[in-house]
């Protein structure tokens, strides 16, 4: 399947080396290949795979077919192993038979040998052979020793190919596009890869400025760079014509970097090789790096840096041993000397932070060297006023809870759905917020709500579609304010499936649709629908909820996405970024999210994350769709391992999309949509309410007898290693990354294995002795009961007072402890005892019960047999924190 290109290429030249070498040492061939048919199969489907990289190309494979078939056994291998070498990262080492080698292969090997970084780019048009092997000489000419990089072109004749190149080779980072291209492919592209194609080029078709000319050939062009844009925005687009490029550079300005005539190589290059020193730039790291190199005096704060308090020392020098004297040189409370400052950047980390915006489609982006936690606190305090009401998941991070304690904002919770039979819930269901806002408009408390705040992706990987939940809550009240907490979900930006669903992308697309004449024209028309005529009132509910609804044209789109950049990509732990999308950010929201940063943000922040964040944005940019295309290849090969094995399916369960997302809230049929190839996943991921992401596996582990916190931490961490992150009674959650590795899934496959073994003798050697005792049943996760009486609302709406009911608690002669068992004898009699603070259960890490709350029956219920061994807020000792009457 395409979302598997490269890593089924690299793993069919590693088979046809192993299999080939057996022939060259001396095999019978004849029978070794009527055994072994596939390495001529092999080696035909990759003519059509190595059109899409740079490199050995083509008639590289047809060659090594040539020589199969003519027995010349030992050269095939030395042309398989090249490939190989290329492929593994390795040197290929010289050789006595080169002088089969071409010009072009040659330069190939030279190519291997170099140590510069080396990327590709993808020129679209119909070429010959001979052009081709110019083009490649050309670029070898222009290469000079000064350049930072080096580079190689993939040459594709049609459109199809373009796309199925840009989605197959990660290596590509930049395209040029000449005029003389085809719509179609010639090649035998799988169902499954035309198929994405297709989706493809349905996306651009839909793109709103895609029909501005007139010309069909200009036409032709722009839907391709649309549909190249939309699939890797981090492309460089190139236009490479003949006549009249003077008139084509003013209607292709907004698509292309540049227009080129095709005689100015050395301009193409010059520019090829600047954006990517662009990509590759990373200011504040390398001030950093300047700052260690440079031979300062220290009079200021911080004794260790520059290894001051260190290398003298008899007793702590293992501190530099252990971490290294870069950083020790490196530290610094320093904000000059190229340095800057976060809390007033001017200099390298504004354009650090300038280049994250870039890589994730951002307005703007800020650091945050204290986790998301704090992010989300900054954003609330910018946002909130006193007063205004927050419509907010009830199981969102409990950094969100605290912020609307500290805001003082009225507090609204959703309630997401619950998946009772694996102990946590899924995500809020659309018709729930839209309810909630069309109850506050009849309140006529509308103009209260300030903000709508959901956690996307959810711990356990229910992912939203935000641009949907945007546009229908802006239908009913066009200034809210969005926040999404993106903690788990910041690799998304850089893979063209999960990319939409991000806050940024869906915050830009909605933003393009809101400008188009088609948008205006179909919500005047549902506009004739969903209000009276004669009055203007809006019609009943059921109207409302039926539809999906437009937002009106001139609706403000005010986005804002919280991530933990280290939870996924490439940082330090606590290392974060806020995301911004507001058109109202200079008139609104400026001036008061800068004082929410200098209050939340430290005036000594740690330099090692903020460089850390710079460079993990160098690599997203750089090979961000290769590592998380890898990730999600992982995770699904992870899940079919277990769905498959005979012993682990036996033993463990991947929950699927029908486990974890109610049908009514999917139209996708199939339970694990990228395990049947990336045009299914696509088709889900443009359709569903919910989906699930699949860089996360989550096991149902019921039949291993233990619980998901035994299993953790007993059998997976201290007796293999092996960490995960979370846990709930019956299940465990693999959570694959960027950094996991195809051993890394072979060594946990190999351990769940010796842990099924291990659950099977344990079992066997019960039979017939005394059964075990049977676990009580799960209680169903409990919602959120209701504000007390003085902290809710008076009219019969869900918000509620935080604040005041925090500093209540607060008070110690308002306060008393109260163990479970006569808590549970006051709810038993009637009354309805009121929580004093915040009770978070970690992981998951969102409140049970928050200050103000009517405690319940349901909630100590779900309390008594939670699992869980670290409970914020809750003293197994003294009990509750109950408020007084």
């Amino acid at each position: 399947m395409p979302a598997s290109t490269w890593r089924l290429r690299s793993d069919a030249w590693e088979y046809l080396r192993f299999a080939v070498k057996r022939l060259a040492l001396g095999s019978d061939g004849d029978e070794v290949l009527a055994a072994d048919s596939e390495i001529l199969r092999s080696l035909r489907a990759l003519e059509t795979i190595e059109m899409y990289w740079a490199g050995f190309g083509q008639r590289y494979v047809k060659a090594i077919v040539e020589l199969l078939q003519a027995g010349d056994y030992t050269t095939a291998l030395d042309r398989i192993g090249r490939v190989v070498h290329r492929l593994r990262g390795t040197t290929v080492p010289e050789d006595p038979r080169d002088d089969h080698l071409d010009e072009t292969e040659r330069a190939e090997l030279q190519d291997d040998v170099d140590p510069r970084p080396r990327f590709e780019v993808l020129v679209v048009d119909e070429t010959t052979p001979g052009d081709r092997d110019t083009m490649h000489a050309e670029a070898q000419r222009l290469r000079g020793p000064a350049d930072a990089f080096i580079y190689d072109f993939v040459v594709v004749p049609s459109a199809d190919d373009a796309i199925a190149a840009v989605l197959t080779n990660p290596n590509i980072l930049a395209c040029v596009v000449r005029p003389g291209f085809s719509e179609r492919t010639r090649q035998a592209l799988s169902r499954e890869l035309q198929d994405t194609v297709r989706l493809a080029h349905a996306q651009a078709g839909a793109h709103p400025a895609s029909s501005r000319s007139g010309l069909a050939s200009v036409q032709r062009v722009l839907r391709l760079a649309d549909t190249l844009a939309a699939l890797r925005p981090e492309l460089d687009l190139y236009l490479m014509a003949g006549a009249h490029i003077e008139d084509l550079a003013g209607v292709l300005t907004r698509r292309f970097r540049r227009v080129f005539r095709r005689e100015d190589q050395l301009e193409l290059h010059l520019s090829l090789l600047r954006r990517v020193s662009h990509l590759y730039d990373t200011p504040f790291f390398t001030a950093i790096q300047d700052h260690a190199r440079r031979p300062v005096g220290v009079f200021h704060a911080l004794p260790v840096g520059r290894g001051g308090s260190v290398v003298g020392s008899k007793w702590i020098k293992d501190l530099a041993e252990f971490y290294g004297m870069n950083l020790l040189l490196a530290e610094t409370s320093a904000t000059s000397g190229g340095l800057d400052s976060l809390l007033a950047p001017v200099h390298t980390l504004k354009k650090a932070q300038a280049l994250a915006a870039r890589a994730f489609g951002a307005q703007r982006t800020f650091f945050v060297t204290n986790g998301t936690s704090t992010a989300n606190k900054v954003v609330h305090q910018a946002l909130v006023s006193p007063g205004d009401v927050v419509l907010v998941d009830r199981n969102c991070h409990k950094s969100h809870h605290h912020a609307l304690m500290l805001t003082g904002a009225r507090t609204a919770y959703l309630e997401a759905y619950p998946l009772n039979d694996v102990a946590f819930y899924g995500a809020v269901p659309l018709s729930r917020i839209k309810q909630l806002l069309l109850d506050y408009r009849a309140a006529g408390r509308l103009d209260e709500v300030r903000m709508v705040t959901l956690t996307n992706c959810t711990f356990d990987g229910i992912v939203y579609d935000p641009e949907r939940v945007m546009a229908e809550c802006l239908a009913i009240k066009p200034d809210l304010v969005f926040l999404w907490d993106e903690a788990w979900f910041a690799f998304a930006a850089f893979h063209p499936v999960t990319r939409r669903r991000t806050a940024m992308a869906a915050a830009k697309h909605l933003e393009e649709r809101l400008r188009t004449s088609a948008h205006a024209s179909a919500y005047q028309a549902q506009r004739e629908r969903l209000f009276d005529p004669e009055t203007g009132d809006p019609r009943h509910d059921e109207a409302w909820l039926e539809e999906e609804l437009l937002p009106p044209p001139d609706a403000k789109i005010r986005v804002y996405a919280t991530q933990s950049t280290h939870k996924t990509l490439t940082a330090l732990r606590q290392g974060s970024m806020i995301h911004v999308y507001d058109r109202e950010w200079v008139r609104e929201a400026e001036e008061p999210f800068h004082e929410a940063y200098m209050t939340h943000t430290s005036t000594s922040p740690n330099y090692q994350i903020l460089a850390s964040l710079d460079l993990g944005r160098r690599q997203v940019e750089l090979e961000g769709f290769e590592l998380v295309q890898r990730q999600l290849d992982l995770a699904t090969s992870l899940a079919q391992a277990i769905a498959r094995h005979p012993l682990l399916r036996r033993t463990f369960r991947v929950l699927t999309a029908h486990d974890l997302i109610p049908a009514a809230h999917r139209e996708t049929t199939r339970p694990m949509p990228l395990r049947d190839g990336l045009a299914t996943m696509w088709e889900a991921w443009a359709r569903d309410e919910f989906v699930v992401d699949p860089s996360r596996v989550t096991i149902e582990i019921s039949r291993t007898g233990v619980d998901g916190d035994t299993f953790k931490h007993e059998h997976l961490m201290d007796r293999y290693g092996i960490q995960v992150n979370k846990t709930s009674r019956n299940t465990v959650l693999f959570m694959t990354n960027i950094g996991t590795s195809r051993s890394g899934i072979a060594y946990l496959i190999e351990v769940l294995v010796k842990l099924a073994e291990r659950f099977e003798d344990e079992q066997l050697a019960r039979d017939g002795a005394q059964p075990e005792r049977a676990e009580a049943p799960m209680p169903p996760l409990p919602d959120f009961s209701a504000f007390a009486s003085g902290y809710d609302a008076d009219d019969g709406l869900p918000d509620g007072d935080l604040r005041s009911a925090f500093f209540d608690g607060q008070r110690r002669g308002r306060v008393e402890h109260v163990l479970p068992a006569e808590l549970r004898e006051r709810v038993d009699r009637g009354e309805r005892p009121v929580s004093a603070g915040f009770v978070t259960p970690y992981p998951p890490g969102f409140p049970v019960l928050v200050p103000g709350q009517v405690v319940t029956a349901e909630v100590l219920d779900f309390m008594s047999v939670l699992d869980t061994r670290e409970i914020h807020g809750y003293d197994a000792g003294r009990g509750y924190r109950i408020l007084r009457s």
